[in-house]
């Protein structure tokens, strides 16, 4: 294992107004936060996955990703604040300082909440369900660590963020 590192987000969150699906992780991976941007490893599939939902093409760049999302009502951000981490191992995740939610809740009607992954859930209703009140689904990490859950897979399990 490697060095434990003090990571702060820098990423805002992507909302606007018309956001009604809240998506998040726990903190951006190495290759996200050398890129500055959310899920950028490149065999991360939370792209495509979404892609895979609304039936569109995987966008590449930043500001392509910004749109699909937004065009869909989705919002995206992270649990954690800050932490000490090795490289991107949730596992490592220890000294967490929680996000302030309140900023997308304050200037959007958030219908559904949903975790990408175990830690980003279990982290949400430790730190900030009580605060929003709202419960989190749990759904499987788009990581390329979980590989029990091939594209096909992930899909069928990510569609229910269109029921909101």
């Amino acid at each position: 294992m490697g060095e434990y590192q003090k990571i702060e987000h820098t990423f805002e969150p992507v909302f606007d107004k018309n956001s009604r699906i809240l998506i998040l992780g726990s903190l951006p991976s190495v290759k996200s936060r050398e890129q500055g941007f959310y899920y950028g490893h490149p065999q991360n599939r939370f792209w495509k996955v979404l892609a895979g939902i609304y039936d569109c093409d995987t966008p590449v760049c930043i500001e392509d990703k910004k749109k699909m999302l937004l065009y869909n009502n989705i919002a995206i951000w992270d649990v954690i604040q800050s932490c000490d981490i090795v490289g991107s191992s949730d596992s490592s995740i220890k000294n967490v300082a929680p996000t302030n939610l309140s900023l997308i809740f304050a200037q959007c009607n958030i219908k559904g909440i949903y975790a990408n992954g175990k830690t980003a859930a279990r982290l949400y209703r430790k730190f900030s369900q009580k605060i929003t009140g709202l419960e989190i689904i749990e759904l499987p990490s788009t990581s390329p660590a979980n590989a029990a859950f091939n594209l096909e897979r992930l899909i069928e399990e990510w569609v229910k963020i269109k029921c909101n």
